[in-house]
């Protein structure tokens, strides 16, 4: 009550001082003084610069208060001065320019002109710019530098103002200290006591949300870290309508932080900034902002992750980035925007088309074109359709693209896009491109009948042409359909086009998914899924609360400082990219060996930027929102003892849940090496080699370092071994016990099997043996049936062999009788020689003749003796 009094007799003071000062005015120009029934004449109000700063030499240490002994008039005037003050201090403000560095922008970039540019500036610094070591080049303190001289000026006008409580130059002052706008030095302390001051004097939501950012991070020293405080002030703030402390306020209760965890909590500030979040996407042209959040991304996977391309999470394994066939995989954007331009030369349409799909899009380095996008996407509709509208070619794959196109022009009038807002337009380019089935032409019409843009208001048109668009997996149309069921009370059948539209992160699907679950319209109320979809919906609206756009250009300048402040408002917010941004910063073990120390042109980073503790404290929370580089960095901090007290179970227990995801081959390495050399686990050999061997097979380039810690353990596994140590060595693989089963040991072990191999066979009910069921006699049953097909294959088989033997002695019988028919016919041919030389051959009386050692095929014999007897 005694603030509400206090601050009503502020604004009548106020009041009168200006309608007082307007007077003296008045009778100043006039030349006739002015002055009060009993009262001294005052001070003039101030028509130029030499007027205030006369004011400010006559009256800055008078002491002026509403409650001293000065009357209302000179309190008033006073206040008026002030306000004055502060304008001209804008004024010369506005004029000073920052500095800016020439040398940032060559950045390295490919080619090479930009590899030449980029060394070329290093080798300037180092050459010519290369100064003497100092301990802190970006001072956090309070270090005075001298300021110029309009700088100064303003400062002092800002000063002698805020001694008059004046709200505008507290939180000047406040923000160029904080920052170090128009060139300011920074100094944390000094902006906490202005932001302080302003929101002790009038209760200014931006003061209190700026001193809850800096009870909760303790930037520069200012103040020591209190959560509990942060949580204070930033609920005040949140009270007040500050967007960006209802952001942090939602998160702090979600995640626990500074407070138990409380969902109701959390869903009610969450809720508040995704109903502004929607208000926002919903403004503007129709169909609403884009929000393409291409601002919004991890500093360290620029580099290939934490720990370098091929080790993090991001660049390795799955995550691996792998030329294909028809790709390079580190091509940049320039690379592919020089290709699709040299394939568009060629008549390729669809080349064209991307080009202007890229332009109208914009990319995270390119700046979206609409002029030139509008030139691309006309290039690929005059191929196909004349001036008239008339179809040029009746070539299919032309026609497609062309209606894409199409889709696209009509966008750019329906929503003004570089070029005037004309309805007419759009209609003819969508109902040309609705003529091939395309799903852009079909949401955008659906879009037109929904809201009379330039056509009759129509309902059930716009549904059909949603449904369409929808049937090809158009995500705004699924979502807009969603919500014409939803208006119609079909919840279950809206719900599931608000499914399908949010698998591509649609902020209006998220939103109504929240709002269902929030009030359990449809389904059984949740607040963890309500908090969840609400949180989505607030973070795709970064433009309303959050900074990315200006850290991203920070650091690339080079301005860290900047940068991190920047992202740390964004992390307090509950982003985990940014969260993951202000550790990656704040980390100074990125390597073992770092060459900044032994470069002489590079400086040492700023004490701000080497606080272990706050990189401790972003890292575990980046890793509770499923940051896989981040857990396993947050186990080497506790490892080494960075930012918190050496804590080797801690340290296991974080590579032990990144390994548990299978996509970490370093939380897998640190696990074997922990179990190595026994640091928080018992040491263990063996189990060393299974995590190396893990470790292999989720990355295959982890090869050489996984060979060399195996070769190393194998060593210490041998020596550990002939000295009988006392760790579990290296153990030989266990070899498969085989044992040869005889038909009936097989046949009884296969009925008594469980049969493991039914997939989810422990998990079905099967019923007891009871007097009531059959179960039983349905197994036997089976059995029976099994044997008897297996007894008649067994028959079956049996069959095949008899009868391929049979048809085997048939065919041996038919070659011999055939060759008996050949020695035959040739005996006979014979004859007639034989009986010539019969004489000369003959025996002499009482010797057998010479019948060689097997018979010939003429002899008699000779049948015999192929058959087996004796004829020899």
């Amino acid at each position: 009550m005694k603030v509400r009094i206090l601050h009503l007799i502020w604004a009548l003071c106020f009041v009168s001082g200006v309608v007082h000062g307007l007077f003296e005015r008045t009778a100043i120009k006039k030349n006739i003084p002015h002055k009060e029934a009993g009262q001294e004449p005052t001070a003039a109000a101030p028509e130029s610069t030499e007027a205030v700063t006369r004011w400010q030499q006559e009256g800055k240490d008078n002491g002026s208060q509403c409650m001293d002994n000065k009357s209302t008039y000179d309190v008033g005037l006073l206040i008026y001065l002030a306000s004055v003050a502060v304008q001209e201090a804008l004024s010369i403000l506005r004029n000073i320019r920052t500095p800016q560095n020439r040398l940032a922008r060559f950045e390295k970039t490919s080619g090479f002109a930009g590899t030449s540019m980029y060394y070329a500036k290093e080798a300037f610094f180092f050459l010519f710019m290369n100064g003497p070591r100092t301990d802190d080049y970006l001072q956090t303190g309070t270090s005075e530098r001298k300021l110029s001289k309009p700088l100064a000026k303003a400062v002092d006008l800002l000063e002698s103002a805020a001694k008059e409580q004046e709200p505008d130059a507290l939180f000047l002052l406040a923000e160029m200290n904080f920052f170090g706008n128009f060139t300011h030095p920074r100094n944390y302390k000094e902006a906490f006591r202005k932001y302080n001051d302003l929101a002790s004097l009038n209760g200014n939501s931006s003061a209190q949300h700026m001193i809850g950012f800096m009870y909760a991070t303790g930037i520069g020293d200012a103040v020591a870290r209190d959560q509990a405080k942060a949580l204070m002030y930033h609920t005040f703030a949140a009270l007040g309508g500050n967007t960006k402390s209802q952001m942090t306020a939602a998160y702090r209760h979600h995640s626990g932080i500074g407070t138990p965890r409380n969902c109701n909590e959390a869903a009610f500030w969450y809720k508040h900034v995704a109903d502004k979040a929607i208000a926002f996407s919903r403004s503007g042209p129709p169909g609403g902002q884009i929000l393409h959040q291409k601002d919004i991304y991890r500093l360290a996977d620029e580099h290939g992750g934490v720990y370098g391309e091929g080790a993090s999470v991001v660049s390795s394994g799955l995550n691996a980035n792998k030329a294909g066939p028809n790709s390079d995989s580190h091509a940049n954007i320039d690379d592919v925007l020089e290709y699709l331009d040299l394939m568009s030369r060629k008549g390729d349409l669809k080349a064209t088309f991307s080009l202007g799909k890229l332009h109208y899009d914009g990319t995270r380095t390119t700046k979206r074109n609409w002029k030139t996008a509008r030139a691309y996407f006309r290039n690929v509709a005059r191929k196909y359709w004349a001036r008239d509208g008339s179809v040029l070619t009746e070539d299919d794959g032309i026609g497609r693209v062309a209606s894409k196109a199409a889709g696209y022009l009509g966008r750019m009038s329906l929503r003004g896009e570089g070029m005037e807002q004309s309805f007419e337009k759009a209609l003819v380019w969508f109902k040309r491109g609705l003529a091939n089935g395309d799903a852009l032409c079909q949401y955008e019409l659906g879009l037109m009948y929904l809201n009379g843009f330039g056509v009759r208001k129509d309902p059930v048109t716009a549904a059909d042409y949603f449904k369409a668009a929808a049937n090809q997996d158009f995500t705004a149309a699924q979502s807009y359909l969603g919500q014409l069921f939803l208006d119609q009370g079909d919840v279950s059948t809206a719900i599931r086009y608000f499914e399908l539209a949010s698998r591509h992160s649609h902020i209006e699907a998220f939103y109504h998914l929240a709002e269902i679950s929030n009030n359990g319209i449809g389904r059984e109320r949740s607040c963890v899924v309500a908090t969840s979809y609400y949180k989505l919906v607030a973070e795709k609206a970064e433009a309303i609360h959050s900074a990315f756009s200006e850290a991203n250009d920070a650091y690339n300048t080079g301005d860290l400082e900047t940068a991190l402040v920047d992202y740390m408002m964004a992390a307090e917010q509950g982003y985990e990219s940014a969260q993951a941004n202000v550790a990656y910063l704040l980390d100074g073990f990125k390597s073992i060996f770092s060459l900044d120390s032994v470069l002489p042109w590079k400086k040492p980073r700023s004490a701000l930027l080497r606080d272990t503790v706050l990189a401790l404290i972003y890292w575990t929370r980046s890793a509770k929102q499923s940051n896989i580089d981040s857990m396993v960095k947050m186990g080497d901090y506790y490892l080494g003892g960075h930012g918190a007290e050496a804590d080797m179970e801690k340290a296991a227990a974080c590579y032990q849940t990144a390994a548990e995801t299978h996509q970490s081959a370093q939380a897998r390495w640190n696990l074997g090496w922990i179990h190595e050399n026994g640091l928080g686990v018992e040491q263990d050999f063996h189990l060393a080699k299974r995590f190396y061997d893990q470790a292999l097979e989720t990355n295959q380039e982890a090869y050489l370092p996984v060979k060399l810690s195996l070769f190393k353990l194998r060593i210490r596994s041998f020596w550990n071994t002939i000295t009988r140590g006392k760790v579990n060595s290296i153990q030989p693989d266990p070899k498969p016990n085989k044992k040869d089963f005889s038909f009936n040991e097989w046949l009884s072990n296969f009925l008594e099997d469980p049969h493991p191999y039914y997939h989810g066979a422990e998990d079905e009910d099967f019923p007891e043996p009871s007097p009531d069921n059959d179960y039983m006699d349905e197994i036997d049953e089976s059995i029976i049936e099994s044997l008897v097909i297996l007894g008649l294959a067994g028959a079956l088989a049996f069959l095949v062999y008899y009868r391929q033997q049979r048809q085997n002695n048939h065919r041996r019988e038919m070659e011999r009788q055939q060759q008996q028919s050949q020695s035959q016919q040739e005996q006979s041919a014979d004859q007639v020689p034989e009986q010539q030389g019969a004489t000369q051959d003959a025996p002499m009386a009482g010797q057998q003749a010479d019948g060689g050692f097997f018979p010939p095929p003429d002899d008699p014999n000779f049948g015999q003796w192929v058959a087996g007897g004796v004829g020899h």
